[in-house]
């Protein structure tokens, strides 16, 4: 298998968690000129990436209902999971079947030896074989791009403004210094502005590891049309699919191949994926690359 590095998508998530750096940098100053203790609020956001981290694969499969399967029950898809990770150059991960009409997959986990690869059982039905494989290599291509620990990372001192953005207003009441109240009232408005600011940025950087994950794809299975069929498939399936039942899984998104939109949240204004054209654009591209044009 080839595995060529996009400079120019490497060069954009850089860019972007320099400019996640900054704001966060900036962030930690305003909070040090307030006198804002900032110790017991780094604790607790190292807590929330511990969990995140080290228990992301487990807390992604409850709140989704995806249950481990094992090869017995789903032979065919241990099988094209075992093909892939060998052309990935992988160990195999543990598989699982998520029980919705809505179709789609994801990968979880913390490392390539710690991770999770689920599909719902109606992608099984929708894609051909071709198609499933395409959808699968992209997942495995999440985990061997370590994206968990690249949104762990990017994510911490966010933790940090929406901590300090949700509870600024009680903290002011029982702050007993001269001039408390009021720096705890500019930092809960500075939090509010990092917190939107940030979480653009790492949107912005979840949309740059999504064509990544479709690149890796085209280059395990060396068939970028299969991946583009595939997304077109289920672009289409999900517009059929009830908005409650899309509504159910909306809280795992960021994992999904593509979002599961129920349209009554802001999610839609907070885009995890690129625009389907795009991504089909960007395989297209892959698929001269591999041709040699």
């Amino acid at each position: 298998m080839i595995w060529k590095r996009d400079w120019g998508l490497t060069g954009r998530v850089w860019l972007t968690m320099f400019l996640l750096l900054i704001v966060y940098l900036v962030f930690l100053a305003v909070l040090w000129m307030l006198g804002i203790g900032t110790s017991f609020l780094i604790l607790i956001a190292v807590g929330m990436a511990f969990i995140q981290y080290f228990f992301s694969d487990k807390l992604v499969l409850w709140t989704t209902g995806s249950r481990i399967v094992e090869e017995d029950e789903f032979p065919e898809l241990h099988r094209t999971i075992e093909k892939l990770c060998r052309e990935a150059d992988l160990p195999k991960p543990k598989v699982a079947i998520m029980q919705s009409p809505v179709p789609n997959a994801f990968a979880t986990g913390r490392s390539p030896k710690h991770a999770v690869v689920a599909c719902t059982d109606s992608i099984m039905r929708l894609l051909s074989r071709d198609e499933l494989e395409a959808v699968l290599a992209h997942e495995l291509a999440h985990v061997k791009n370590r994206d968990i620990l690249t949104l762990t990372i990017a994510s911490f001192i966010s933790m940090i403004a929406a901590i300090i953005m949700q509870n600024f207003l009680f903290a002011s009441l029982f702050d007993r210094r001269e001039g408390g109240a009021g720096a705890w009232i500019i930092a809960g408005i500075v939090a509010m502005i990092v917190w939107f600011v940030s979480n653009l940025l790492i949107m912005a950087l979840s949309r740059y590891r999504e064509f990544a994950a479709d690149r890796g794809s085209a280059y395990i299975t060396r068939n970028p049309k299969a991946l583009i069929s595939a997304l077109n498939k289920i672009s289409g399936r999900m517009d059929a699919v009830p908005p409650e039942y899309k509504a159910k899984v909306e809280g795992a998104n960021a994992f999904f191949i593509i979002p599961a939109l129920s349209g009554n949240t802001l999610m839609e204004l907070f885009s995890t994926h690129p625009a389907l054209e795009k991504r089909i654009a960007n395989l297209e591209k892959v698929e001269a690359e591999l041709r040699g044009y």
